[in-house]
């Protein structure tokens, strides 16, 4: 299989989550995920993107990117942004814990995409944005002729 890649930057306005979970959609169509695997992938990406509006930006406008490359078998997902940072992000990948209590968040973005990833990892520098890296691999059944 060839190598692919997809880069898309929008703003972070809660209206563009859909965008950008449909466009990866799309764009791993050809790796023949599941339904099941299409929901997860569409689901963290989602939740990466919502982490970037909600927390990295609070209601600021800011450029999120999500760069996709389909290698072998795999999807290679990366979705960052300019914002805030995280302060301590052993402490922000615990289910539950979230800086916005008040604001009805459940604390499990980042939970939720470790559980739906085969791979998932956060880069975070206070002051000048988080990078969210996430892998999902799609087995190939081969045929018998």
């Amino acid at each position: 299989m060839t190598k692919n890649y997809l880069k898309l930057q929008f703003y972070s306005l809660a209206r563009n989550q859909a965008f950008a979970r449909d466009a990866v959609a799309a764009f791993f169509l050809e790796l023949n995920p599941t339904l099941s695997d299409l929901s997860d992938v569409k689901t963290a990406v989602s939740e990466a993107v919502t982490n970037c509006t909600v927390h990295a930006y609070r209601g600021n406008l800011g450029i999120i990117t999500v760069e996709c490359e389909i290698e072998d078998d795999s999807l290679h997902i990366k979705v960052s942004d300019t914002g805030r940072g995280i302060a301590d992000v052993e402490q922000a990948i615990q289910p539950f814990f979230t800086t916005l209590p008040d604001d009805e968040r459940s604390g499990m973005g980042f939970t939720i995409m470790q559980t739906f990833m085969d791979e998932f990892r956060v880069n975070s520098v206070e002051g000048e944005g988080t990078v969210v890296y996430m892998v999902k691999s799609f087995k190939t059944e081969v045929e018998n002729v």
